[in-house]
């Protein structure tokens, strides 16, 4: 796997160089900013573990991580984000125009490593995921700062936005080893539970972790008005002052400030909404290493098994 991923790394850094020094500058910024590789590692692992020994897995891993990459840049700008990963974002240091460009440049070598790759199957599943992702992303501004949101409309956005770019992170490596649906469906299958249950936890530690441990500004989908499931949980518990809170916070009629945040916090944690959160990202951690029953054991799939314990055992 380290080979692996040295090779993946060669190839991000290669196709990031541009005679516009920009280019590399920006996405350097962001790209060797320590960044967990943890959906290009996937394509790896998933890959190794179906017993492929060809290269198309790099080209393909190296996609996924510029496709990701791009959509940080693109999202730092939508949210006005000024932390990510311990430093400021590229939109406050090099503004929201050269920030977008240089997304849709990573976006643009995301695809030409798909293609040069000449896997039909592989092509569709990434295009698919992207074509998804934008729709979460604008299902999920749609969301904002209405109370209305369900735990469905939820789970189709986290689904859509997170959970089925880890899936085809793991699926593509049955469809590039030529596995049969069984197996594809599986890796598919354990790809999306470690997303949900990652966006869940991801989600929660917006509310109860700190800007240090996250890397990022923690309570910014707070003050953005987002209605993730702590949320939703948290409103729908409560009594019909915790509700009013809620619906003026949202809303943008009261401030959401240090002090909401907190108070914000005190309501989940009381209400069980943090608890509850946390409990299903377990679930689908569960799920995911259940997933992986039809491979033999192996080193690859503890390790496989392993990085879904760590999806719902991070603080950042």
């Amino acid at each position: 796997m380290g080979n692996d991923l040295r090779i993946v790394n060669d190839i991000i850094h290669k196709r990031m160089q541009s005679e516009v020094g920009l280019i590399p500058t920006l996405a350097g910024h962001l790209i060797n900013s320590g960044g967990k590789r943890l959906r290009p590692m996937l394509t790896l692992a998933c890959a190794r573990l179906v017993g492929y020994d060809g290269t198309l897995h790099h080209s393909l891993a190296a996609a996924i991580e510029f496709l990701h990459s791009a959509t940080l840049l693109h999202d730092d700008v939508v949210d006005g984000s000024s932390l990510r990963r311990g430093r400021k974002t590229a939109n406050l240091v090099w503004g929201n125009r050269a920030t977008i460009f240089v997304g849709d440049f990573l976006l643009s070598q995301s695809f030409e490593l798909m293609i040069e790759t000449k896997s039909s199957r592989a092509i569709e599943l990434l295009s698919r995921a992207t074509t998804k992702m934008v729709r979460g992303e604008i299902d999920q501004l749609g969301a904002a700062r209405r109370l209305e949101s369900t735990e469905a409309d939820y789970y189709g956005v986290i689904n859509a936005k997170t959970a089925d770019l880890f899936a085809v992170a793991c699926r593509m490596a049955a469809v590039i080893a030529e596995e049969n649906d069984h197996r594809e469906k599986a890796l598919d299958s354990y790809g999306r539970n470690i997303g949900i249950a990652f966006q869940l936890v991801d989600d929660a530690i917006d509310y109860t972790s700190n800007d240090t441990a996250m890397g990022k500004a923690a309570g910014d989908d707070f003050r953005e008005g987002k209605v993730t499931l702590p949320v939703i949980l948290s409103y729908r518990n409560g009594d019909p002052n915790v509700r009013r809170f809620w619906h003026d916070v949202i809303s943008g009629r009261t401030s959401a400030d240090e002090t909401a945040l907190r108070h914000a916090l005190y309501l989940m944690e009381s209400r069980g909404a943090i608890t509850e959160t946390l409990s299903r990202a377990k679930d689908h951690a569960e799920a995911a290493k259940n997933a992986l029953q039809c491979f033999p054991d192996s080193d690859l799939k503890r390790a496989l098994m392993e990085a879904a314990d760590f999806s719902v055992s991070r603080t950042s």
